[in-house]
């Protein structure tokens, strides 16, 4: 059984979050500065509730955060949670880079053998299968 702790399940909320386009495009926005949820909802082809929704994703997430001024909703770029999931990629493309560079010299390797077959180096008698 895997054990999610506080951490982790940050963790899987921000990149749930940033799994959609429509919260990408509003993160990118913000990235720019502070933006009212109108100014946010401007450019997409969706009502004002679903483009809530989208920013209720990302406060849940904690990538953003809101303040109320009366009627008016001002959105602002929270760091921290985006600086954690950057943390986390990079542990693990130093990972799967070693990995993959292991693969890639197995396969070389796989790869000079089999030409070395073909230049004569293969011992199989005449009519044995591969």
């Amino acid at each position: 059984m895997v054990n999610y702790n506080r951490a982790s399940k940050r963790l899987d909320s921000v990149f749930s979050a940033l799994s959609d386009p429509t919260r990408r495009a509003i993160v990118i926005r913000l990235a720019r500065g502070s933006a009212t949820v109108g100014e946010l909802a401007a450019p997409f082809r969706m009502t004002l509730p679903a483009v809530t929704k989208h920013i209720k994703v990302l406060e849940r997430a904690g990538l953003l955060s809101r303040q109320i001024e009366g009627r008016l909703h001002r959105c602002r770029l929270s760091g921290e949670p985006m600086a954690e999931a950057s943390a986390w990629i990079e542990r693990h493309r130093t990972f799967w880079a070693s990995q993959l560079d292991s693969l890639s010299d197995y396969f070389e390797s796989r790869a000079s053998k089999r030409a070395i077959r073909r230049d004569g180096g293969s011992r199989r008698p005449k009519g044995a299968r591969k």
